[in-house]
């Protein structure tokens, strides 16, 4: 007696395999997550050079809130003109000024070396104390050429 052993046959799949087409896809996935943030974000602007205009004569004078180099705060009002200044006491100092005159206008100086995060951060602390608006203090222009 003889047994043969049968095989049996299996069916064709007509089905695509798809598990490849979907590892080429994380693949790139990643690379484009990976050069997304090396773009740069934002605009290349030149910004012009031109004089501004000057405060009114006839209003009342600015109080100035000024950054030093080593990111100092000062408010030029009466004696504290010269003493540097915490954010707290900053903040309060403000507040009193603006509870004295609510429309005290107030001008931002901040010095030319100081990073433009640091001259922000006095602005945000400014109009969190309760100032409406703020103006920037600059130098005029030298048409000298």
């Amino acid at each position: 007696m003889q047994y043969h052993y049968r095989r049996p046959r299996r069916k064709v799949v007509a089905e695509i395999n798809v598990v490849p087409y979907i590892d080429v896809m994380l693949v790139l996935l990643i690379i484009f997550m990976a050069t997304a943030a090396t773009v740069t974000l934002g605009v290349k602007v030149d910004l012009p050079q031109s004089t501004a205009e000057a405060l009114p004569s006839d209003s009342k004078a600015p109080l100035i809130a000024s950054i030093d180099k080593q990111g100092l705060y000062y408010l030029d009002v009466g004696k504290s003109a010269d003493t540097a200044l915490n954010a707290n006491e900053m903040s309060a100092l403000v507040k009193a000024q603006l509870a004295a005159d609510k429309d005290a206008q107030f001008v931002v100086k901040g010095d030319g070396d100081v990073p433009y995060k640091r001259v922000v951060e006095l602005m945000v602390l400014l109009q969190e104390s309760g100032v409406p608006s703020l103006g920037l203090m600059t130098d005029p222009v030298d048409n000298e050429e």
